[in-house]
């Protein structure tokens, strides 16, 4: 009869602490109260944010390095044979920023080299500046989500803690404790969506100084063309 009872009282707590451990990453953003529950809401805006960012500029990024190997080689050919205007036209059918420096500075043939070499120096620091559109928005992100993430724990700690005194000292151990452990939710949402952008941001880096590496290797390689004997 005894060993019956410890047998169910024993799987009633075995229940208990299998409930407790089920906790669901809802249950504790709920439990974390209203603070915890909006400053996350801010961290997933934030995530979206930084995601919609990093796909559209991969795709921009994506676009833009691609070019024809031959391309560079035609207009060799027009440059050579005095066809500016077929070089014109065929840099306006490639839309790659290397085609609209080499636009730039097909436009300008006849000038002074050190002419031709500002237009295209300008007309590089406008497709950079297109290609960077926004990516500084990433390291915003990866640098305040986590700033948040700090924020939400540091209010839910002020508020266990103001419970504690509230209650004269005598507040339960278990309460405080479960305040305290749903409000760090808050440091860790912020913390993957900070790694994420962090991530994202330094990738756009690297692929946009290739691309900018590609522009300026044919930005010389334009130049050296119009300083080839005739």
């Amino acid at each position: 009869m005894f060993l019956f009872q410890d047998s169910v009282e024993g799987s009633d707590v075995a229940a208990s602490i299998s409930e407790e451990k089920t906790l669901s990453v809802v249950d504790l953003i709920v439990n974390g109260g209203t603070g915890s529950v909006v400053i996350i809401a801010v961290l997933f805006v934030l995530l979206f944010v930084a995601l919609y960012i990093y796909f559209e500029r991969i795709f921009a990024i994506k676009a833009a390095s691609k070019i024809d190997k031959n391309f560079m080689n035609q207009i060799r050919d027009h440059v050579l044979s005095g066809k500016i205007e077929a070089a014109k036209l065929l840099c306006a059918q490639t839309d790659s920023p290397v085609a609209r420096l080499t636009e730039k500075g097909v436009s300008h043939i006849g000038k002074p080299l050190d002419d031709i070499n500002t237009a295209i120096e300008n007309a590089g620091t406008l497709e950079v500046y297109k290609l960077e559109r926004n990516v500084s928005i990433l390291a915003t992100v990866a640098g305040a989500a986590p700033m948040i993430g700090f924020l939400g724990t540091v209010i839910g700690m002020i508020l266990a803690f103001h419970q504690m005194a509230s209650s004269g000292g005598q507040a339960e151990m278990g309460l405080l404790a479960s305040g305290i452990y749903t409000a760090m939710t808050t440091t860790v949402a912020g913390l993957i969506v900070g790694i994420i952008a962090y991530i994202g941001y330094n990738h756009l880096v690297v692929r946009t100084d290739k691309v900018v590496h590609k522009m300026e290797a044919n930005a010389v390689e334009f130049l050296d063309l119009l300083n080839e004997p005739a």
